[in-house]
Parts: C-alpha cells; sequence; structure tokens
C-alpha cells in the first residue's frame, strides 16, 4: 500500500475543508476529550467533507465511531489495542495504522498486521506530554529496516526544515500537526510541505 508523502493531522472537520484546497490528499483526524456524540458528529462531517475532497480520512482513535460511519482508515495508540476489534475492522475492509514507541510496542503492532506503522516523537514535541524520549532520525531507520516495505510514518515535533532529513532517514509519510494548523498561513504552510515532498 503507498501512501501520500504528508499528511496533516487536525482536530476538527472545519480544519479539513480549510486544508482541502491545498492539494492535501490525506488527512488525520485526532478527537480527543469530547463527549462521544460530538466525536461521531465531526467524523460523520470530516468523512464528508473528504469524499467531497477526494481526500482519504484516517480517524484516530475511535474506531467504533468510524466503522459505523462507513470511515476506510483508523490510526490506534498502543492504548486502543487492548479492546480494538482487529477482525471487524477488517471485516469491513478498514486499513490500519499503529503508532509505536519502543520495541516491544512495534512487535505488538506487526503482530497486529497493520497497514502502516508510526514512530514518535521524533523531535520534542510541544503539542502534549510525551512519557518518551524523542526517537531521532537513526530511530527511523532502524524501524525502516524492521518493516521493509511495509510504509513507515514519522510523527513529533516535525517541522519543514527537518522534513528532508527524516525522509532521507527511512520515513515514507511524515505526519505533521503543529508546523501546519499552528503557522501564521497553514493553507500556505500545507502547499509547502507538499512541494517539499513531491
Amino acid at each position: 500500500m503507498s501512501l501520500p508523502r504528508v499528511y496533516p493531522i487536525v482536530e476538527s472537520a472545519a480544519w479539513i475543508a480549510r486544508l482541502a484546497p491545498t492539494g492535501v490528499r490525506l488527512v488525520q483526524l485526532r478527537i480527543k476529550e469530547r463527549p462521544a456524540a460530538e466525536v461521531r458528529m465531526e467524523i460523520r462531517a470530516a468523512r464528508a467533507r473528504c469524499a467531497a475532497a477526494a481526500m482519504q480520512l484516517i480517524v484516530n482513535d475511535h474506531w467504533e465511531a468510524a466503522l459505523a460511519e462507513g470511515c476506510d482508515f483508523v490510526h490506534l495508540g498502543q492504548g486502543d489495542l487492548e479492546g480494538v476489534d482487529l477482525t471487524a475492522l477488517r471485516r469491513a475492509g478498514v486499513r490500519l495504522g499503529i503508532s509505536t514507541h519502543d520495541e516491544a510496542e512495534l512487535e505488538r503492532a506487526l503482530a497486529a498486521r497493520p497497514d502502516y506503522v508510526a514512530l514518535g516523537p521524533i523531535y520534542p514535541t510541544v503539542l502534549k506530554i510525551m512519557p518518551w524520549q524523542p526517537q531521532g532520525l537513526a530511530r527511523l531507520g532502524e524501524w525502516k529496516r524492521r518493516i521493509g516495505t511495509l510504509p513507515l510514518v514519522a510523527i513529533g515535533g516535525l517541522t519543514l526544515e527537518r522534513l528532508p532529513g527524516v525522509f532521507a532517514a527511512g520515513a515514507d509519510v511524515a505526519a505533521v500537526v503543529t508546523d501546519i494548523v499552528r503557522h501564521a498561513d497553514p493553507e500556505e504552510r500545507a502547499r509547502a510541505w507538499l512541494r517539499a515532498a513531491a
């Protein structure tokens, strides 16, 4: 499976609408600490906006809502693997990405037969407090050698300036949050990311 080289991570369908005209083809919706009904509505709206703009939607964590709304891609953290029904996801044709931070998590992720593996944080990140030290570029290369042709997504502290090094180290895809959504001109920044990854 091939993925676009870059994808933004956003917290709302409104962000997807903003980024759609930039040429972004893959986006992850990551919603934290909102009531289940709101999450479901946001996923429904995000899916509709992605469909209208020929974008691929990845739903973070909320696999049951994603399944109910007919989404075809979910991303799970290690904690989310505890209660997930992988059989139901596979039966529905839902593709799966899994976060990893160490060797044990990588083994666990690979056992779930994901469609991609994510490694992070590559650099220090301001978005949330992480219990892990930054992984660094060398770990990206190590992970890529371990997983072979499976796509490897780098995440955490990525900036446009760091992008060439991330790809050179072995990442197939770069997931970006703050360097786009907290930029003074997010739309133009997204276009710059896409140009850099072309």
